[in-house]
């Protein structure tokens, strides 16, 4: 169901893996009460280390994604998968098709927006890691 991280991206393993499940929420791909693999299943199928996966799954419990129940497993808990964060991404999705139009139309490439792209994105994921350190 997820992929294995890209060990070259720059992206924090753990980071890579929950936005996969996080997005497979928001897609609809698992539902509310879907339960996700075991922490060894997950791990040996990512080919991670069990650790990287209880971090994961001890985020996305704090964040409201998914309940843990000792024993069983698990499971999306359907708050974060709601229409509301559907048309979120709609909307996003429009408005950098408009910024890609624009940069497209002042003669910058393909290549050159996905740089400043992901640029932009690696920023902010720095950020957050630094914030989230500081916080602990």
């Amino acid at each position: 169901m997820f992929t294995k991280p890209n060990l070259t991206s720059g992206i924090p393993i753990y980071v890579q893996v929950k936005e996969q499940i996080i997005h497979a929420v928001e897609l609809g791909a698992i539902q509310a009460g879907d339960q996700l693999p075991s922490v060894r299943v997950l791990a040996e199928q990512l080919v991670i280390n069990p650790n990287t996966v209880i971090k994961i799954y001890k985020e996305l419990e704090t964040e409201g994604v998914i309940e843990i129940h000792h024993g069983t497993g698990a499971f999306i808990t359907g708050k974060r998968a709601s229409i509301s964060k559907a048309e979120i991404i709609s909307q996003g999705a429009l408005s950098i098709q408009k910024i890609i139009e624009r940069l497209l139309s002042k003669g910058l490439s393909t290549p050159e927006i996905r740089r400043i792209m992901e640029a932009e994105l690696l920023k902010k994921e720095t950020n957050y890691l630094k914030e989230a350190a500081w916080k602990k």
